[in-house]
């Protein structure tokens, strides 16, 4: 399959001392030598692969210098596309990068789409489908953590478990095709199968395995939508600021100054959290305040991780208790603020509700306790598994999705085994599931959904 010659930045929008204009295809050296020009007069199509070249860049139409660049020249097949690949770099200020690209595609070259060099990558073989979305989990990646799970995916880690588990059925279908070519033979189907349910029990298990890590895996991919609730002057904003290290939210002793959402992305031990500090909860006659509260109430209901912050200073009050209700059913640690204060607060209701692994006590104007509630956060949803470095993550939300529906289809050609059905019949099911698995890497998967998937990468990736 050969395509055009495609071009765009590579490098983010702003100021910076290097920005590069990225061409592939089979005219990007071609391109690149109708505007290239080096002190020795050098061509770049008689040049090494993967090297690099110092010179000028020159408007073919008036023969003028349009800036001073360093060329990289890497030849197919050993590139990111498999394609001629040649990365220009340039000063990275925006009229730089942006007349440089103007340049580009006035020599032949076409802008490139969303995705469109990952996705040339995916179609020329270079890698699979679950690969090329680890690239953009990898650029996305909050952690560190995050970044090895991206690092694995990459390295082709789940592609390859993938392929073991299509082999498999492979190997079970390759029978099942046997028996229905010679039905003559008795003994036939009687070695199918349990040869089916040994192979197809593998699988399911291995399903099993890949989708018990689920839930960590989107964690570090999508993060944790954490909301901190509680009443005016409790400490919420604080809190917010001590987890992120910067004083994003106004801290004052007057209640209500929150007045609406405020949203940043912190790293609590390698978990990426998206911390939300909402109006404090009450009734008021203020209609911007009340405005505040009504968006806290919505935003509780969509959380993924709830910090009910409280007063050591203040009594348990029913709209406390209300509060308390509406999270138990969540996942929640209860934050007990002020202990620099004297108690006020009931603690042994609040041990009684929370517990004593949901339950930290902070004063967060003395910056004590908050190490504590980061290790409780932690604890909460990986419970130490996510150390496991030779695990391997399921952290997109596609791959989730079908690996259910793997699980149901290969669970549904056990059944029938196990009930004697026809060996036929079980096969529609396990070639279901071996399509399904296809899907995941991108062997059986729809050219509408590639298009839609690669239209979520940033332009010139």
């Amino acid at each position: 399959m050969e395509f055009d010659t495609i071009a765009a930045i590579s490098t983010p929008s702003g100021e910076g001392a290097i920005a590069i204009v990225r061409l592939s295809g089979p005219e990007a050296v071609t391109i690149a030598d109708k505007l290239f020009r080096a002190p020795a007069g050098k061509r770049l199509a008689d040049q090494k692969s993967h090297t690099i070249h110092y010179g000028n860049l020159t408007d073919p139409q008036t023969d003028e210098v349009a800036e001073e660049v360093m060329i990289s020249i890497m030849k197919a097949p050993k590139t990111f596309t498999r394609e001629d690949v040649i990365e220009i770099n340039c000063h990275g200020g925006l009229v730089s990068v942006n007349r440089v690209l103007t340049l580009v595609l006035r020599a032949g070259a076409r802008l490139a789409e969303p995705g469109e060099f990952t996705k040339r990558a995916f179609l020329n073989g270079r890698i699979d489908l679950s690969q090329a979305e680890a690239v953009m989990d990898l650029i996305r990646a909050k952690t560190d953590r995050a970044m090895n799970v991206a690092l694995n995916q990459m390295d082709g880690r789940l592609s390859k478990l993938i392929g073991q588990l299509r082999q498999a059925l492979l190997e079970t279908l390759a029978q099942v095709e046997v028996n229905i070519d010679y039905p003559e033979y008795d003994d036939v189907e009687e070695m199918t199968v349990p040869v089916m349910l040994e192979k197809s029990e593998w699988v399911r298990s291995e399903i099993d395995r890949l989708l018990s890590t689920s839930q960590q895996g989107k964690i570090l991919r999508e993060g944790l939508s954490t909301v901190i609730v509680g009443k005016p002057n409790v400490g919420k904003s604080s809190l917010l600021n001590s987890l992120v290290q910067e004083n994003k939210a106004i801290v004052t002793e007057i209640a209500g100054t929150t007045r609406d959402i405020i949203e940043e992305y912190v790293n609590v031990r390698g978990v990426p959290l998206r911390l939300v500090d909402t109006a404090g909860i009450r009734e008021t006659e203020d209609i911007v305040e009340r405005i505040g509260v009504e968006r806290s109430r919505k935003v509780l209901k969509e959380a993924d991780l709830i910090l009910y912050v409280l007063s050591h200073a203040d009594e348990l009050t029913s709209e406390d208790e209300k509060m308390m209700e509406a999270v138990a059913g969540m996942n929640y640690i209860v934050v007990v603020n002020k202990t620099d204060l004297p108690q006020g607060i009931d603690m042994e209701r609040i041990q009684e509700f929370a517990g004593k692994s949901r339950l930290v006590t902070t004063s967060l104007i003395e910056e004590e306790g908050v190490d504590q509630l980061e290790q409780a956060i932690a604890d909460l949803f990986f419970e130490g598994s996510v150390e496991a470095n030779d695990m391997t993550y399921v952290s997109n939300a596609r791959h989730i999705s079908l690996l259910h529906q793997a699980h149901s289809t290969i669970s549904d050609a056990i059944t029938a085994a196990e009930a004697g059905v026809p060996v036929d019949m079980i096969q529609i099911d396990v070639v279901r599931t071996w399509e399904l698995l296809g899907e995941i890497i991108g062997d059986t998967v729809q050219e509408s959904l590639i298009n839609q998937l690669f239209s979520q990468f940033c332009l010139g990736k």
